[in-house]
């Protein structure tokens, strides 16, 4: 059966952590698109944050906050949204207090932090590429509510294991939690840094339950979409989808479920092997070592 959907990650799978496109990703992106497949981005990023790259791919959908909130990018509207409760947000807070653990917010266009560290540091040195706003604060918790600010993701970060914490939080919070360390090999390169964090949502939300509810949407079967991706939140839509693709960067744990791994890295285009490896495009003029 032919492929109808093509979801991908961004950060490690399209773009490089320098932010650089392959010339070959852009070329099988406007393949997909004259094939008419549809293509739908799947980020952690906000909406309104990957919103111009949303449309300088000329995708049809948006995933975004791990599955938080779904796009339909051509009318603009929201099919589909979850955001975390007040309740839960102070329940975070608390035991991010307690711990003595860095957290941060993500609303749609704003990153409400105490502290520039870890992941928002990280994204305040790639801020020149998005239109988010930092928030510095003491009391995230009245920022969210004197703003009155919708957050999907919560991030807890240590220079340590997470994983007793992990239990903590899920014991009667209805939360989704994913626990990503970068150690190792997958150190943070950008801000020079090993750590780990915890990207928490209200529960049922990550982008394999978001690629369900869009697959749905359009009526079309399992064995008609193809997911690609690098990072630890793409592990479920990859496990699960049609044809799940791991780029050659990606977490080992990711190539163990995928039904491939790219031979590229990101920066040379492993998108695009994903997409000619599957979907023969007869007019297309790229060779990879496939």
């Amino acid at each position: 059966m032919s492929i109808k959907l093509i979801a991908s990650d961004l950060d490690g799978t399209i773009i490089d952590e320098n932010n650089f496109i392959s010339p070959n990703n852009i070329t099988a992106i406007n393949d997909i698109n004259n094939q008419n497949i549809n293509f739908a981005i799947c980020t952690g990023k906000s909406y309104s944050i990957s919103k111009s790259l949303c449309s300088k791919f000329d995708a049809q959908y948006g995933i975004f906050g791990n599955g938080s909130h779904i796009v339909d990018l051509k009318t603009g509207k929201s099919i589909y949204k979850n955001v975390l409760s007040i309740e839960q947000i102070e329940n975070c807070i608390n035991i991010a207090k307690k711990y003595n653990l860095h957290i941060h917010a993500y609303s749609d266009k704003e990153i409400i932090t105490p502290k520039l560290k870890y992941m928002d540091l990280r994204n305040y040195k790639l801020n020149f590429f998005s239109n988010s706003k930092f928030l510095i604060t003491d009391n995230i918790l009245e920022c969210i509510k004197q703003n009155n600010l919708s957050i999907f993701q919560i991030v807890i970060s240590s220079d340590f294991s997470l994983d007793n914490i992990k239990d903590k939080l899920l014991h009667n919070n209805n939360l989704s939690i994913t626990i990503i360390s970068k150690f190792g090999k997958y150190k943070d390169m950008i801000i020079d840094k090993e750590y780990e964090y915890l990207s928490i949502s209200s529960k049922n939300t990550d982008k394999n339950q978001a690629l369900d509810f869009l697959k749905n949407y359009l009526g079309l079967k399992n064995d008609e979409v193809m997911a690609v991706g690098d990072n630890l939140n793409d592990f479920s839509m990859i496990k699960h989808s049609g044809i799940g693709v791991a780029v050659a960067n990606a977490y080992d744990e990711i190539k163990n479920v995928a039904t491939y791994t790219t031979k590229n890295n990101v920066s040379q285009g492993a998108f695009a092997e994903a997409v000619y490896k599957f979907i023969d495009f007869n007019d297309n003029n790229i060779k990879f070592n496939l």
